[in-house]
């Protein structure tokens, strides 16, 4: 928590909004998508989904893949309070269906589906968008599942899968394909990367999902700012040579690839 609360005073000493931003691109991004306080119909869809989960008191068994909760201290957990400490909140779940709407992006890949809150949001910002969602823990993803099915969202695929086997097998199909067609279509317009805080795993997708950007491709990196280590993994992040864009809200990392774009980064207040 010290950490934390280190990193985000930080955070703050070096954030900026709009005004002390001279890129086109990223000013278009904050003033019509970030900044946008306009209320919306889908955030009433939203609110329902979440006020399901909140209403529900089953509990479930969860199988954790990823770097540990800083909240639970027993696998056994309450559907409700998961929805309520460990899943996106309100206002980011706002955020992410409005950088989809904005950006209307084809094909999105999450990986940490959890309870769905934040693939509902990726649902409503495209509901043409095919949307395949990745979730580690078989009972958690029965629950994500089930809402997802109950409130219509039939654009999302979920699969059952620990991440790094997913990614690995899809990277060698690709692969396979690649050499068989000499093209290589296969892309995610966006991904949202929610699933495993810790450097190693954050850096292993990282590489395994580089072959499937495009010029317009945008990730989002969940807690960015987690751990030391998740620190260390975005900074590795911005300097990678074909990473253009990046800015930084201190929950999420957003990671462009626009080979028109100086290379820059931003450290913007939502």
């Amino acid at each position: 928590m010290l950490f934390q609360i280190k990193s985000y005073l930080q955070f703050l000493w070096h954030s900026k909004n709009e005004h002390a931003v001279h890129s086109p691109f990223v000013f278009s991004l904050l003033t019509k998508c970030f900044y946008d306080k306009k209320s919306k119909p889908e955030y009433t869809f939203l609110k329902k989904y979440r006020n399901s989960l909140l209403a529900n008191n089953n509990t479930i068994e969860v199988t954790d893949f990823g770097a540990g909760s800083k909240v639970f201290k027993s696998n056994t957990r309450v559907i409700s309070k998961i929805a309520k400490t460990a899943g996106i909140s309100s206002k980011r779940a706002e955020l992410l269906f409005r950088i989809t709407h904005y950006f209307q992006p084809d094909f999105i890949l999450e990986i940490g589906t959890s309870l769905g809150l934040a693939t509902a949001a990726l649902s409503l910002g495209n509901l043409k968008a095919k949307i395949t969602t990745l979730e580690g823990c078989p009972e958690t993803a029965k629950i994500a599942q089930l809402q997802l099915q109950t409130f219509n969202y039939n654009n999302v695929a979920s699969i059952v899968t620990t991440f790094n086997s997913y990614l690995e097998k899809r990277k060698s199909s690709v692969n396979t394909a690649t050499e068989h067609s000499g093209l290589n279509t296969e892309h995610f317009s966006l991904i949202y990367f929610d699933g495993n805080h810790s450097k190693k795993a954050t850096l292993e997708y990282f590489e395994l999902l580089l072959s499937t950007v495009t010029n317009e491709t945008v990730w989002i990196f969940d807690d960015i700012h987690w751990s030391k280590e998740m620190e260390q993994a975005w900074e590795i992040i911005k300097s990678h040579p074909q990473v253009t864009v990046t800015i930084d809200t201190f929950q999420w990392g957003l990671v462009f690839f626009r080979r028109e774009q100086p290379k820059e980064h931003f450290v913007i207040r939502v």
